[in-house]
């Protein structure tokens, strides 16, 4: 082999290993994801829930009712999900909500999936997770005829206690409005 041949083996092997270079460092070695299929044990039981909401929302309204009832918290299917129920009472009315909260093992996320009596049908789910000790969960929806974001945040504060926010945002998140907080303690 003459000293020209090796000299383009060499640069034509120096060019396919430059080139492959980027490619080995996109390659993500898999990591391993925390299962997540108990995040919601914390709140399995019966609790007293006080619950304020804002009447109107995203209307500038500062109008806010406020409940007092009971939710119930049960497992399903080995903790990959639970069934929670919840009456409460207050100068708004009677209220009763079920939400079923549903994991998903292959994204490791929840989805939580909510129905009121009064309508009878499972609304959008909120989708998430917990990072952090801190639960968050969003989902689009419409309220006026307006497309808005939805965000569901889920804080145990005690074993024995923990508080729920829902936000609306009309902006696409960039600022956000509360319109109900939820704050429950475990009957013992």
């Amino acid at each position: 082999m003459t000293t020209e041949a090796v000299m383009k083996m060499f640069l034509l092997l120096s060019g396919v290993i430059l080139m492959l270079q980027p490619l080995h460092k996109s390659v993500q070695q898999p990591t391993s994801r925390r299962d997540a299929q108990h995040d919601f044990d914390f709140e399995i039981g019966r609790w007293k829930t006080h619950l304020s909401r804002l009447v109107h929302p995203l209307t500038g309204s500062t109008t806010w009712v406020e409940y007092d009832g009971t939710t119930v918290v049960r497992p399903v299917w080995n903790g990959r999900a639970n069934l929670v129920e919840l009456e409460a009472d207050g100068p708004g009315g009677h209220f009763e909500g079920l939400s079923l909260r549903l994991y998903n093992p292959a994204s490791h996320q929840w989805s939580l999936n909510f129905a009121s009596s009064s309508t009878g049908v499972l609304a959008q789910p909120s989708i998430g997770e917990f990072k952090n000790e801190r639960g968050e969960f969003y989902d689009q929806e419409a309220l006026n005829g307006r497309a808005i974001l939805v965000r569901f945040v889920i804080m145990p504060i005690t074993v024995d206690s923990c508080r729920f926010e829902q936000a609306y945002s009309d902006d696409g998140g960039k600022t956000w409005e509360v319109n109900w907080i939820a704050t429950d303690t475990r009957v013992r």
